[in-house]
């Protein structure tokens, strides 16, 4: 299970509308799945349909996440047009099989939904889309 405190879950929102028409992404540390930061990454793609964190600045979000004596607990993207369910895209770049990755969905700007998943390249074409329980609040 992924605990997000509810302000965070609204800045997620925030960073997600604000990043509209292009996806958003960025990295949320914590302590045994419960959320304690989002750090925003800039999308090197500006695109509404990818996204990509550069390198060096998810390398120095890394480790400013491993000095504050916390874990990676979710990888966060926006969808803004489509559902919080990962695409084939998704599937195919996901290169932490044991983190969450997290989707804010702005299907209905109204209604943002948020989802996380634990994704495996190697699984099973069945087996590759699991979903992580989001608890807010």
């Amino acid at each position: 299970m992924l605990t997000l405190p509810a302000e965070l879950a609204d800045e997620l929102v925030t960073h997600a509308t604000s990043e509209k028409p292009n996806e958003c992404c960025g990295l949320i540390s914590g302590i045994d799945g419960v959320a304690h930061r989002i750090y925003r990454l800039r999308n090197t793609e500006a695109s509404p349909f990818l996204y990509a964190m550069d390198p060096r600045e998810q390398l120095r979000v890394m480790d400013e996440i491993d000095d504050a004596g916390q874990d990676l607990v979710a990888i966060y993207h926006s969808h803004t047009r489509s559902a919080a369910y990962p695409s084939r895209t998704d599937v195919e770049l996901a290169f932490y099989p044991a983190t969450p990755y997290l989707i804010v969905s702005l299907q209905d700007p109204n209604q943002p939904v948020i989802r996380a998943f634990i994704l495996s390249r190697t699984a099973a074409a069945d087996e590759q889309i699991r979903e992580v329980p989001v608890e807010i609040r």
